[in-house]
């Protein structure tokens, strides 16, 4: 018979203390959980934080099953509201590039009633044909509203390069090149060339 109390050469010792398997398993299977609500909660956050203009439509994905029939889901719609510009916080300047006098100007006048922050009027490097709102990065939505209150269309709207009709646009973030399809509704003034 054996003794029980007796030390047995098939059956070793254990030294230290062991965590159980299944409970590592739960508290790892925990600190996951815990961790993909709390990323979840954090990009949640920080996509509305944002305020940016932005509509998305998803395309209508199709999946095709092996007996030929086809799987169709909906697409879905995002749209969120786009900050509104505050034109005293944007520093604006416009070049007259229509050869018509005082048609900067004049346009000048009509964004500073307008609420607009603008510079005084300059003459541009070169003649244009069509009017155009150059902006800096992060001012096309400004530039956008400066072309609405110029009645221009959102085509008008342009990222600003040196390729824009002028030798410097200076400490301002939206450019109006203005050109005789603009001018046409300016008045002239006593500035002359602007």
């Amino acid at each position: 018979m054996d003794d029980p109390s007796a030390p047995d050469a098939q059956h070793p010792t254990r030294s230290g203390h062991r965590i159980p398997v299944d409970r590592a398993v739960i508290l790892i299977g925990l600190f996951v959980l815990a961790t993909v609500l709390l990323l979840g909660q954090v990009h949640r956050t920080s996509t509305t934080a944002t305020g940016t203009s932005a509509t998305t439509a998803a395309t209508t994905p199709s999946t095709t099953t092996p007996a030929g029939a086809t799987t169709t889901t909906a697409p879905h719609t995002t749209t969120t509201t786009a900050p509104k510009v505050k034109p005293s916080n944007v520093p604006v300047l416009v070049a007259n590039a229509s050869g018509k006098a005082g048609a900067a100007a004049s346009i000048t006048n009509e964004l500073q009633v307008a609420g607009w922050n603008v510079q005084a009027p300059i003459n541009a490097t070169a003649n244009v044909s069509t009017s155009s709102v150059y902006y800096v990065a992060g001012q096309k939505v400004a530039a956008t509203a400066v072309a609405a209150t110029l009645h221009l269309p959102p085509s008008a709207v342009l990222p600003y390069t040196t390729a824009a009709p002028v030798s410097t646009i200076g400490t301002a973030e939206i450019l109006v090149v203005v050109a005789p399809d603009l001018a046409t509704g300016a008045g002239t003034t006593a500035t002359t060339g602007n």
